[in-house]
């Protein structure tokens, strides 16, 4: 039976998915919570938060995401980095989960990507869990009621967490399973219910078909002054590096917290919402982001709470040091409406060094600024992925590499021109560790990275004195107004300098030895900029 506001000619019917029990098509956010606390999928939280678990994974399942090795995509795909699926595999699979869904009841959302109407993507996710439904709901647009009318999917995700795959007749890893299938623009998600794979699956469509519009997709947060697109900042970094907090500036108007796209035009929001890591959250660091944690319809997600009171608490990990909480941006009151900005001013790359080597804030060159994009070092901070529960070391080319299925170099080459043409002022922001590396340092004071952005998108940091790097060429300032100067050189900040001496020459041996990957791709100007 059929429920909610659907275009009669692209039912999922038409799609060819049949026999199922109720189908709710574009429920809104009160019906979504609803049907989730009538199912038993969570709670309802302090005022009206839905508080759920995502069970046996807490984190993103990168392994066990394959792209459909098709003659359309096989010169274009970055196969070292996305793991290939057979067509026949897929269609297996597709025809197996549809048998599996036969009777049940699933929740359609017909969305879109995308707040410049010029690169907007439609989508549709069908899923077996309401709160799928709430959550993707807010972190993807919402066309008007009155478009659903006429809605056309270009894509459709469906997600079945209550599904096993067989990686013998699959074709894939394990029981879980992420398949993108370009050529019937179709995403099967299974065995898995944590929501962010609903989100990054759209992430990763979109950083395959915008390069080809010459749209530099990016993952990234942004930010504009008040009343001044023009003077707009993206800030690149993986999950734990800062993104989310460092944009949610209440002295600047935030357009996302994830992911844009850099057009002719200027930067847009792919999304419609936020979602927030709430680890150590406070009202006093962070009181918007927090306030969204009791708000109607925020999906809270693996939280730890009080079973009588419903109170959260921020600082238990025992599910996970993932813990999320997803809401749609107008939930911060300095949000853009429209979800767009002018060409980035200011383009900060955010790190979190888990060495404790590099300083909290490099002035790069363009060709600086590409070198480091391509390196895209940073350490995974626990509960992101599976298996991480303490900061590893790595490389993540553009900031984004599971989300990444062209070559990076079509990224880099597609960010250096932008950069060129628009005049952009890029920075290394280290959100890591000083004093010492993980276990012995501490995490970068929020306060003085804060402070040193404010400064760099003011302008003001550009008339402080610089200094050259010793080992990594980039300008650092030697003092800066409110910053504690010693945290500038990050040698000083260590006890044992021959300690630190010995870990800045590992760290530099690892930024070349990963390199050389992308030498036989990248210009001489960049390959000048290279260090080690």
């Amino acid at each position: 039976m059929t429920h909610g506001r659907v275009n009669p000619r692209h039912t999922l019917e038409t799609q060819g998915i049949s026999g199922l029990g109720n189908v709710y098509y574009n429920y809104i956010e009160p019906a979504l919570v609803e049907a989730a606390v009538r199912r038993g999928e969570g709670r309802l939280g302090n005022g009206g938060a839905f508080l759920c678990t995502t069970g046996q994974f807490t984190g993103r399942s990168p392994k066990d995401k394959f792209v459909v090795r098709t003659p359309s995509v096989e010169n274009t795909i970055w196969w070292e980095n996305n793991a290939p699926m057979a067509p026949d595999a897929f269609d297996r699979l597709h025809a197996d989960m549809l048998e599996h869904m036969k009777g049940g009841d699933y929740f359609v959302q017909d969305l879109y990507a995308g707040a410049d109407p010029a690169h907007r993507l439609d989508v549709r996710v069908v899923t077996e869990l309401a709160w799928h439904g709430l959550f993707i709901r807010h972190l993807l647009r919402r066309p008007d009621r009155a478009e659903l009318d006429s809605f056309a999917p270009e894509f459709t995700i469906i997600n079945c967490p209550s599904f096993k795959a067989d990686p013998a007749r699959h074709g894939c890893r394990t029981e879980t399973v992420i398949a993108l299938n370009f050529d019937k623009k179709l995403i099967l998600i299974a065995n898995t219910a944590y929501a962010g794979e609903n989100k990054k699956s759209v992430f990763t469509l979109l950083n395959y078909l915008l390069p080809e519009k010459g749209v530099m997709a990016m993952h990234c947060s942004a930010n504009h002054a008040i009343g001044n697109p023009d003077d707009t900042a993206v800030f690149f970094g993986l999950s734990g590096t800062g993104k989310t907090t460092l944009s949610a500036d209440p002295s600047r108007t935030l357009i996302g917290d994830d992911e844009h796209g850099w057009s002719e035009k200027g930067t847009f929001n792919f999304e419609g919402g936020c979602y927030a890591k709430t680890i150590n959250l406070s009202a006093e660091a962070e009181p918007e982001i927090y306030a969204t944690t009791s708000r109607f319809g925020t999906v809270v997600e693996n939280m730890v709470f009080d079973p009588e009171t419903l109170e959260l608490d921020f600082t238990d990990s025992s599910l996970t040091e993932n813990m999320r909480c997803a809401y749609p941006l107008e939930a911060i009151s300095n949000a853009s409406d429209t979800g767009l900005g002018g060409h980035p001013k200011n383009v900060i790359m955010l790190t979190c060094d888990a060495y404790g080597v590099l300083p909290p804030i490099a002035r790069l060159t363009p060709a600086q600024a590409m070198y480091h994009f391509l390196s895209g070092f940073t350490s995974k901070t626990p509960g992101t992925e599976r298996g991480v529960t303490e900061p590893i070391p790595t490389f993540s080319t553009c900031f984004g590499a599971p989300f990444m299925p062209r070559r990076p170099e079509v990224y880099g080459k597609l960010l250096q021109e932008k950069i060129a043409q628009f005049g952009a002022t890029c920075w290394l922001v280290n959100t890591g560790w000083t004093g010492g590396a993980h276990g012995t340092g501490k995490r970068m004071p929020i306060k003085a990275t804060r402070a040193l952005l404010t400064a760099a998108l003011d302008g003001s940091l550009g008339k402080v004195e610089f200094r050259k790097d010793p080992n990594f060429g980039f300008e650092v300032p030697v003092a800066v107004p409110g910053v504690d100067t010693i945290l500038l050189n990050p040698r000083d900040t260590w006890a044992d300098k021959a300690a630190y001496d010995a870990q800045a020459k590992k760290l530099v041996g690892m930024f070349a030895d990963n390199f050389g990957q992308y030498v036989p791709f990248i210009d001489a100007d960049v390959k000048a900029a290279a260090i080690g």
